[in-house]
């Protein structure tokens, strides 16, 4: 088997993704009736034809990006995590907590220290599933879920209760937010409401590549996750490592919070999640699992997430179709998966393709 056509091989696979996720996408278009050109162009086209739109969708692509990265590292280390909403919860209310318990601290101590308490919030939560699994075996689907819904009640309680804006509770609003933060707790913006996270998120991504593929740490992580009774018999602690890749994922997860909180909204409120934990996972599978591929795919699904808002009032379909679009590009892409990791299957391709070729230069001789 040659390696050009291993290389052409992945590609056509790709391709042909990409084309059944199209298709898959017009089914359902057409089905509610919508107009197919109209709403891909509002949804991927649009939103890059002024620089206001392309600042939003960069603004959603920061948090997706920090995400995902630690979702990867997790993916990589051999365990799953899908409770990245609850870590990123946690990790605001940490930030939220300190901030607003120091807040005429000076902004260069301040804001350090509340991103700090957003890691730790963020890797506190993750820790619980990794502990779970690497001691109990509990399965850390299971358990990454039950911790997301408590961490959902326990934001909207903290929101409701501990942290609501006291001018909230005067005016009888109700509004479930906490008071707004101080200026030392702001991170600082590059232009319009675009901030400084952009920058914080690419070089997360750089780091995460040389800690992963460069470092013996990152080495005995991927060993674990890829062969973990391989990796037993090498002398390498499974157990360590999982425990360690979920409190590095959740870190990333709270932090992604604090940097939401801090350079866009500046007070905790509710719904500030924004399904940010469960889109990193597709994001983290559409960028291979690879923090430099993260860096587009989560510009891709920033823009996904930003065009669904103009859908609504421009093509008449609801935002929550591109919920539907990343069900679609989940399942094309471990189906893609499934068929580049089976080798009798590469193998059967290869078979036919040099058959074909060799009849076509007898053909040719002839």
């Amino acid at each position: 088997m040659t390696k050009g056509f291993k290389i052409g091989y992945k590609i056509a696979i790709i391709i042909l993704s990409v084309l059944a996720a199209m298709a898959l996408s017009c089914v359902i278009l057409l089905v509610i009736g919508a107009d197919i050109g109209k709403t891909f162009y509002t949804i991927c086209i649009l939103p890059l034809t002024r620089s206001l739109h392309i600042t939003e969708v960069l603004i959603r692509a920061i948090p997706l990006c920090i995400i995902a990265i630690g979702i990867s590292v997790a993916y990589r280390s051999g365990i799953i995590n899908i409770g990245a909403e609850g870590q990123m919860a946690m990790g605001i209310l940490a930030f939220t907590a300190v901030a607003l318990a120091a807040p005429d601290l000076p902004r260069a101590l301040l804001l350090p220290l509340a991103l700090f308490a957003a890691v730790l919030g963020g890797a506190a939560w993750g820790f619980i599933p990794g502990i779970l699994k690497a001691k109990l075996k509990v399965s850390e689907l299971l358990s990454t879920v039950m911790l997301n819904y408590i961490a959902a009640q326990f934001y909207t309680f903290c929101l409701r209760v501990v942290m609501m804006d006291p001018a909230e509770k005067m005016s009888g609003g109700g509004t479930p937010q906490s008071m707004r933060l101080s200026e030392s707790a702001w991170l600082g913006r590059i232009s319009g409401r675009l901030h400084y996270g952009l920058i914080i998120a690419i070089l997360l991504a750089v780091m995460i590549f040389i800690l992963m593929w460069k470092t013996t740490i990152g080495f005995k992580m991927r060993a674990a996750g890829a062969q973990d009774r391989a990796a037993r018999y090498g002398g390498i602690s499974v157990p360590f490592y999982l425990v360690a890749a979920m409190c590095i994922s959740g870190a990333f997860a709270g932090f992604a919070g604090g940097i939401e909180v801090a350079g866009v909204h500046r007070r905790a409120i509710e719904g500030v999640t924004n399904n940010y934990g469960f889109s990193g996972v597709v994001v983290a599978l559409f960028g291979g699992l690879h923090p430099l591929g993260i860096i587009p795919a989560s510009f891709f699904f920033g823009l996904l997430i930003y065009g669904s808002t103009l859908c609504p009032g421009r093509v008449g379909v609801p935002a929550n179709i591109v919920d539907v679009m990343q069900g679609i590009i989940i399942l094309v892409i471990v189906t893609a998966q499934m068929v580049l990791s089976n080798t009798y299957f590469e193998d059967r391709v290869w078979r036919r393709y040099q058959a074909l070729f060799m009849k076509k230069a007898k053909e040719v001789e002839a």
